[in-house]
């Protein structure tokens, strides 16, 4: 019996390569009714501080709308769109969700658990994207790429990028402190080691890999990770553990001259305590890829230090990452249809 598979889409994963993946490999034992929303050009609802819908994080779509598009469909497959508990309730054939991200936080999963509703995620699919990104921004910072890009383009020629005190060193000679070995922060560290730095690694939840321990990658405490390193780049989960590590406590430890990466998630830092260390000349830089807001107010001071690189939370942007995403959703719902486990259950 051919099964009905609702996918909502956006602007980024598009419903059709969902599709695509999908009929790939499940053929004509499925049929797919498709919806796209309109993420990025319109911002998802964040429940950080403030939850909109009980239960979810992020999020974006009118839930009338969502549970029309699903209707008796047994398997949603979507990015953003919120699934609650209420919803859950008033779609009682739904089966099987299917997520995108590395995280479901747009599905209230303890209530897709009470009701035997199976959710699934995709971690690591922008684990690549988010690595090489991270690298790239690191050196965008420090070697003042973008600074020189800037003045270029405004007509100004800066010489000055060659005086002894603005130029930046060389990653080869540097400590480079990874908060979080999850997929991406363990590629972080893989693309590092070319490099030739020293490479510490703070994460009290997972043991380093045999071949980086064997390349000298150093495990070791938080505090000592920010008082050796001159450049500490974020990539833990959002937990009520890590909401707000980076604080003042946190610049305060690191070396004067150092420099800080986000490309992870905007609630692991205090920006406020960052922008004061970054206004003080404790530290050094910062390369910025997410925010406590998004977008990001126009009266942020972040928008005038001259020592931050800033970009609108593009670095899992990737095809590769559509890619992935899709096929691993996809063979969730092979599995699902052949009665095997899932590989990602949330």
């Amino acid at each position: 019996m051919t099964k009905d598979i609702a996918i909502i889409g956006d602007q980024f994963m598009l419903s059709e390569i969902f599709e695509k993946a999908i009929l790939d490999i499940c053929g004509d034992r499925v049929q797919c009714r498709n919806l796209d929303f309109g993420w990025p050009d319109d911002p998802i609802i964040q429940g950080y501080s403030e939850p909109r819908i009980e239960g979810l994080r992020e999020y974006q779509g009118d839930p009338d709308v969502v549970m029309q598009h699903i209707g008796n469909a047994p398997v949603l497959v979507t990015h953003h769109a919120p699934v609650s508990a209420e919803m859950m309730d008033k779609m009682p054939d739904l089966k099987l969700i299917a997520v995108s991200r590395g995280g479901p936080v747009n599905v209230d999963v303890a209530a897709a658990k009470a009701r035997g509703i199976t959710v699934v995620n995709t971690p690591g699919r922008n684990a690549s994207a988010v690595a090489e990104f991270t690298i790239g921004a690191m050196i965008a910072e420090i070697r003042n790429l973008g600074r020189g890009h800037e003045a270029m383009k405004a007509g100004n020629y800066r010489t000055d990028l060659y005086r002894a005190d603005v130029i930046g060193d060389e990653l080869c000679d540097m400590t480079v402190g990874v908060i979080g070995y999850g997929h991406i922060g363990a590629r972080v560290v893989r693309i590092l080691r070319a490099f030739g730095c020293r490479i510490l690694v703070a994460d009290p939840y997972v043991q380093l890999s045999a071949d980086d321990l064997d390349g000298g990658v150093e495990q070791v405490s938080l505090d000592r990770l920010l008082e050796q390193s001159d450049v500490v780049t974020m990539h833990p989960r959002v937990t009520p553990e890590t909401t707000g590590m980076m604080n003042a406590e946190a610049f305060a430890k690191m070396k004067k001259g150092a420099y800080v990466v986000n490309t992870a998630r905007g609630p692991l830092m205090d920006y406020d305590a960052l922008i004061e260390a970054l206004q003080s000349g404790h530290l050094r830089g910062a390369m910025l890829e997410t925010f406590a807001f998004e977008p990001v107010p126009a009266d942020s001071p972040l928008l005038s230090l001259p020592n931050v690189t800033l970009t609108p939370h593009i670095a899992g942007a990737s095809l590769r990452t559509v890619r992935v995403a899709a096929g691993k959703a996809a063979e969730e719902i092979r599995r699902w249809l052949d009665g095997e486990p899932p590989m990602n259950p949330s």
